[in-house]
């Protein structure tokens, strides 16, 4: 089983980050946290730990009605929260990768009928986002 669902697009760095910020926002997901990996890197291995991961962001993106019903059904699903999207580009790449964690991982934890219905509603909104992010139809796994 995937983990992620992933689009590639042929935006520059900034242009995608901001584009899945939007299309996130459009499926009614904030931004909780923010994860600037490659500056971290610079900051604790070095500049050139960061030069060679890239540029690599993490966005915690929450909604909060889909976090509020699985927190409901089943409080320890907070560990899983909020949804994870990264937006990464290679040092040389000329495309942007954009990666959701898919889910269903949640249903692969969970017996719980209410968190599989979290789930599939969560994916649904990810994948919508991420098709939105690449201007295509739904994204592959």
């Amino acid at each position: 089983m995937s983990y992620t669902h992933t689009v590639t697009v042929p935006l520059a760095w900034d242009e995608a980050v901001q584009r899945t910020r939007e299309a996130l926002a459009g499926q009614g997901f904030g931004i909780l946290s923010e994860i600037n990996v490659r500056t971290t890197f610079e900051a604790k291995l070095g500049a050139g730990a960061g030069e060679d991961l890239g540029d690599y962001v993490i966005l915690g993106a929450c909604n909060p009605a889909l976090a509020s019903r699985a927190l409901s059904a089943e409080p320890d699903m907070g560990a899983l929260l909020p949804c994870n999207v990264v937006v990464r580009r290679g040092k040389d790449a000329a495309e942007t990768t954009v990666q959701a964690i898919d889910p269903q991982t949640m249903v692969t934890l969970s017996d719980s009928p209410a968190v599989r219905d979290v789930a599939n509603d969560a994916d649904a909104r990810l994948r919508a986002a991420l098709a939105s992010v690449s201007g295509a139809g739904t994204p592959g796994n």
